[in-house]
């Protein structure tokens, strides 16, 4: 990350995966879609967290670092900062089931660094941004679809 000015940074995201308990694999085809994303240049790995939240709520926080076998993900685990305060966490955690465990991902978005700096350049600044659920999606298509069927 430091690296990179300021002026240059593209949009940052992230997400958090659940897993159930005892199904968690960080190092499988999930690591070798995430290293894909990072080797094309379209995102940059920011941080990585793994939560694991016990059957009484309890969370515990662990750095990519900290993790024992990381496999292909070894590769980005340098490079990370750590972003997220405890209070981040526990909100992140909050929306955990017990017994599970998540990784968190904080990603830049390299792909949209350009426009996002000439926006910023030009005076204009973010305000607002979101995400469509692709289940709505799916729904809104479906609903067109049976829609467009009915008159027939």
């Amino acid at each position: 990350m430091t690296d990179t000015s300021l002026d240059d940074l593209g949009p940052v995201d992230y997400l958090v995966v659940e897993f159930p308990a005892g199904a968690s694999n960080f190092t499988g085809e999930m690591a070798a879609e995430l290293l894909a994303l990072v080797d094309s240049g379209t995102i940059r790995v920011i941080d990585v967290l793994i939560l694991t939240k016990d059957e009484d709520g309890a969370v515990e926080a662990m750095e990519l670092a900290d993790v024992g076998e990381l496999g292909e993900l070894q590769a980005i685990e340098a490079q990370l900062a750590e972003l997220l305060a405890e209070d981040d966490v526990e909100h992140l955690a909050a929306a955990m089931e017990p017994g599970s465990t998540a990784g968190v991902l904080i990603w830049e978005n390299l792909w949209a660094a350009p426009f996002a700096s000439a926006a910023r350049r030009a005076g204009g600044q973010l305000i607002a941004n979101g995400r469509i659920p692709i289940q709505a999606i799916i729904a809104s298509i479906e609903a067109d679809e049976a829609s467009g069927t009915e008159g027939d």
